[in-house]
C-alpha cells in the first residue's frame, strides 16, 4: 500500500492504494517501512502544477525500516547492507508506503539510539538546519538570531549549533519555552516589541552583537528582526521566506536548488553519527496509523505541533 496524488490538489484527494514494489536492481534495496516522517512539503510540493512534476506523485521523503531485499553488488551510504538490517532513507519518492524499493545511494543505517519514528524525522529538518547554519557560515562563539526555534528544524538547529560552540537566541511562544531551553536556546517571545525583548536578552547574556539570523518561520516579523538586527544581509536565511530574499537581498535556502541539496546529502552521515552518540535528538508530537495520512497532515497544518510526526503501517 503507499499514498499517491493522482493531480494537484490537498491530502484529502490523495489515494491509499495497492501498488507492486519492483523487486530491487542493482544499486538499490528494498525497505519495509516502519515509520514514515511527516513534513510540511508532502502536501505543499503535490498542492499545485509545478514544472517537471508528472502525476501521479508517491507522496513522502523519508522513513525508516527494515531492509527486505538487496540488489546485486549493493552498498548503501554507511556501507555493506544485508536482510534484516535497519536502515533509514531520505530524500526518497513515495515514503508513505509499507515498503518500497530505492536507490542504495539515499540510504544509510538507522542511529540504533533512534526508534523508527524518530529516525524517519531525523534528517530532512536535520540537514535543513545544517544547510542554514552553513549559509550563514556560523562559527563558535558566534551568537545567531532564530525564529521559529521551538519547531522541528528549529530544535536541531538548536541541538547543532550547541555543538559548535554557537549560541542562540530563539523566538518561540512562551509555552514553547522550555523546549528551547531544553537544548541551550536563549528563549524570547514573538510579537510585538520583539527587537527590544531580544536587545534585552543579549544584554543579559553579555552579548553585544547578533552575528547572523536563521528564518524558520517565514513572517513578516522575522524578516523585518532580522534586517534590524543583522548589519551583513549575507548573513541572514531563510527557508521559509524566499519572497522576502529575493526583495532584500538576503539568501534562501531551499532543497531544490542543487548546490544546496549536494550539501544536505552530504551532511547525511554527520547527522547519523551525532545521532548514534546521542548529541541530536528528535522530539516527537504524535503517530498516525499510515492509513491515516490525511488526518497527520492536518494536524500538522494547524501549526506548532510540538514535535515531529509519524506515520506507522
Amino acid at each position: 500500500m503507499h499514498w499517491v496524488a493522482i493531480e494537484p490538489g490537498t491530502p484529502d484527494a490523495w489515494r491509499f492504494e495497492q501498488y507492486e514494489v519492483p523487486a530491487p536492481a542493482p544499486g538499490e534495496v528494498t525497505i519495509r517501512v516502519r515509520a514514515a516522517g511527516v513534513n510540511p512539503a508532502d502536501a505543499k510540493h503535490v498542492a499545485s502544477a509545478r514544472p517537471g512534476v508528472e502525476f501521479p506523485v508517491p507522496i513522502g521523503y523519508e522513513v525508516s525500516g527494515v531492509v527486505t531485499a538487496v540488489g546485486a553488488d549493493t552498498e548503501i551510504v554507511t556501507g555493506p547492507v544485508a536482510v534484516g538490517d535497519e536502515v533509514i532513507a531520505f530524500r526518497v519518492s513515495g515514503g508513505y508506503a509499507t515498503e518500497l524499493t530505492v536507490p542504495a545511494q539515499k540510504v544509510l543505517r538507522k542511529p540504533a539510539a533512534l526508534t523508527h519514528a524518530e529516525a524517519a524525522n531525523l534528517l530532512l529538518a536535520g540537514s535543513t538546519a545544517s544547510a542554514m547554519l552553513h549559509a550563514v557560515g556560523a562559527g563558535p562563539r558566534e551568537t545567531l538570531l532564530l525564529h521559529a526555534a521551538s519547531g522541528s528544524v528549529g530544535a536541531s538547529v538548536l541541538q547543532q549549533a550547541r555543538a559548535q560552540g554557537i549560541r542562540i537566541i530563539g523566538t518561540a511562544s512562551p509555552a514553547r519555552f522550555d523546549a528551547v531551553r531544553r537544548f541551550g536556546g536563549i528563549p524570547v517571545s514573538y510579537g510585538e516589541g520583539l527587537v527590544g525583548r531580544i536587545r534585552a536578552a543579549m544584554a543579559e547574556a553579555g552579548v553585544q552583537a547578533i552575528d547572523a539570523a536563521l528564518d524558520a518561520a517565514g513572517t513578516a516579523e522575522a524578516t523585518e528582526t532580522s534586517l534590524a538586527l543583522v548589519d551583513d544581509r549575507r548573513r541572514i536565511v531563510t527557508i521559509a521566506a524566499p519572497r522576502d530574499a529575493a526583495e532584500h537581498g538576503f539568501q534562501a535556502s531551499s532543497g531544490s536548488d542543487p548546490e544546496t541539496a549536494r550539501f544536505r546529502d552530504a551532511a547525511r552521515i554527520r547527522l547519523v553519527e551525532a545521532a548514534e552518540r546521542g548529541d541530536l535528538v528528535v522530539p516527537m508530537a504524535r503517530e498516525y496509523p499510515l492509513s491515516q495520512a490525511p488526518e497527520a497532515l492536518r494536524f500538522l497544518a494547524e501549526g506548532h505541533p510540538g514535535g515531529k510526526i509519524a506515520l506507522v503501517p
